[in-house]
């Protein structure tokens, strides 16, 4: 398994504390006081369209900013799809 380090956005430093997360089934290493908003905000992902999950638990848009990534997190991020 690699480990990554999430820099665009602003997460995840050489010379800030970093911790791992499982995103999307990979490991990788973010900044320690990292929100699942600073998380969604360094993928190149459209935030108004996604979805994101914390340890089997949706997290609302709502308490995005406010919740904080710990060690160990399993962290799954989808995108929304319209068609038909």
């Amino acid at each position: 398994m690699s480990s990554e380090n999430i820099h665009e956005g602003g997460i995840g430093s050489n010379s800030m504390e970093l911790i791992e997360i499982q995103l999307n089934g990979e490991v990788h290493q973010i900044e320690k006081t990292a929100s699942v908003l600073d998380l969604v905000n360094s993928m190149p992902l459209e935030s108004a369209a996604v979805a994101v999950e914390r340890n089997r638990a949706i997290v609302p848009k709502s308490q995005h900013g406010d919740t904080l990534l710990q060690p160990g997190d399993h962290i799954e991020i989808v995108t929304i799809v319209g068609g038909g």
